[in-house]
């Protein structure tokens, strides 16, 4: 047994010094010294042999063990300082060398425009307003004026979480939730935010877009105080010669409503194929507040009259940068909007 002993503590000593990981150090430690390791075995047989040579076998074994542990422990030691000097080289860092310049991004082309358009009202006495996406169908359609039956409501136009609530179709709501708000207080405000429709995606239509929607509520509001609120943006977002026209239009929350036209920004109202030949281009909507919504916002329609004007802001955008495809604002293409500097 002595024999035995003497071979392990060899045997154990050419591993140490043969080990290249410390992974290895550990399963000599638990090959040798563990639970089921060779000098545990050779503790239990320690039975078989002789009453006058155990005492001394059984320390040889613990004199053996205690040497491995010391061993093992150097080692264990002198590998890590070693793995981790090699992970210092690996991951040296010379300060010397001259950085990388980091790649400056770009605004996306409806931000841009949409900044320009919120500074533009901005500077004309309005406020920004948002709300939140999801909506109730009261805030969205009822408050606004939509009947019941109106095509707006089904299905297969707007996205419905349950009946009452459903993800909006427009940025009206924040009108209304604005109303609310500040009832009997004047309002003047521009609503900009992410719409939603049930429409499938081709070169003109998205489930998702943006609008900017206006809305004054106060006294002795006149439908000439739109035209000429209209007539100030178109001038400061197209060009100081641009005109506007405004032709009839239904809208349920106005009355009258108008849709309006700006002079070509590319032709100044000549006629070209951008226009296609009428020397205007449609780019919102407006109208004087109908009197149902300002009772559902709490203001009297005998006290109060108002002005509201809308937006698509993909519209505009494309108007101004000639794009011709809606899904460009989406798809993140870096070579699309490394254009916008």
């Amino acid at each position: 047994m002595q024999d035995q002993i003497n071979s392990i503590k060899e045997k154990v000593a050419t591993l140490i010094k043969n080990a290249v990981h410390s992974k290895e150090l550990e399963e000599i430690r638990i090959n040798f010294l563990g639970k089921k390791g060779e000098f545990t075995t050779l503790l239990k047989s320690l039975g078989s042999i002789s009453a006058e040579m155990r005492p001394k076998i059984g320390a040889m074994v613990n004199e053996a063990k205690a040497k491995i542990e010391k061993d093992l422990e150097k080692a264990v030691a002198d590998l890590k300082r070693k793995e981790l000097d090699l992970q210092f080289e690996k991951e040296k860092i010379d300060v010397t060398l001259p950085g990388r310049k980091p790649q400056i991004g770009t605004a996306h082309p409806l931000t841009i425009i949409q900044n320009e358009i919120e500074d533009i009202f901005l500077g004309l006495g309005f406020s920004i307003e948002e709300g939140p996406e999801i909506d109730t169908d009261f805030n969205t359609f009822q408050a606004l004026n939509f009947q019941d039956d109106h095509p707006a409501r089904d299905a297969q136009d707007t996205l419905y979480v349950n009946k009452d609530i459903l993800f909006r179709t427009h940025t009206s709501p924040v009108q209304a939730r604005t109303m609310q708000k500040m009832h009997p207080e004047p309002v003047r405000i521009i609503c900009p935010g992410r719409v939603f429709r049930r429409d499938a995606i081709d070169p003109t239509h998205s489930p998702q877009f943006h609008q900017i929607e206006g809305l004054l509520v106060d006294r002795d509001v006149k439908f000439s105080d739109l035209m000429g609120i209209l007539e100030i943006f178109a001038k400061k977002l197209f060009g100081n010669d641009r005109k506007i026209r405004l032709r009839p239009s239904f809208f349920p929350f106005t009355e009258p409503s108008a849709e309006v036209d700006v002079s070509c920004i590319f032709c100044n109202g000549k006629g070209c194929s951008f226009c296609k030949g009428s020397g205007w281009l449609e780019v919102l909507g407006s109208g004087a507040v109908h009197p149902n919504v300002l009772r559902m916002g709490g203001y009297d329609p005998e006290e109060f009259t108002g002005y509201a004007f809308g937006m698509g802001l993909e519209r505009i955008t494309e108007l101004i940068y000639q794009i011709n495809d809606i899904r460009y604002f989406f798809e993140n293409d870096v070579r699309f909007l490394k254009q916008f500097k």
